[in-house]
């Protein structure tokens, strides 16, 4: 198999619904996504996918809707305010933890084609999430 990854980095703010901790507080990060794509042949030039492929299709998408944004769930009481504002926001259904984050940033990836298999989110130098495709998924 062959695989090849790609770092995007990004800005963003966010906070967890229902959490205990500091980050039940609205703060932000710097962040940084690995995407890592599988696939057993290459194509006619010897590549798997070429990496400006890959940032057109996610570094775009990212840049246009998380980077420099509050990422929040749909259920976040300070949306309206938000709105009201005419600040930016992304909504998720979920809490938008490092894990869903990641997930997020794979489906996208998935949904242009690409051959994902893992997303990693790094929240901090220290932290990072992964979603890896399920074993037995095909990759498109």
């Amino acid at each position: 198999m062959y695989q090849v990854a790609r770092e995007l980095e990004f800005c963003y703010g966010h906070r967890l619904l229902n959490y205990a901790g500091k980050c039940r507080h609205l703060h932000g990060h710097n962040g940084r996504a690995i995407i890592t794509l599988s696939a057993s042949k290459l194509d006619e030039l010897g590549m798997l996918v070429d990496f400006a492929e890959i940032k057109e299709k996610v570094q775009r998408w990212v840049d246009e809707n998380l980077d420099h944004n509050m990422i929040l769930c749909k259920d976040d009481p300070i949306v309206p305010l938000l709105e009201s504002a005419g600040e930016r926001y992304f909504l998720m259904d979920t809490n938008p933890t490092a894990e869903n984050i990641a997930r997020l940033i794979f489906e996208r990836a998935v949904a242009s084609g690409l051959p994902v298999v893992s997303v990693q989110l790094w929240e901090t130098a220290n932290c990072h999430a992964s979603f890896v495709a399920d074993s037995d998924a095909k990759a498109p």
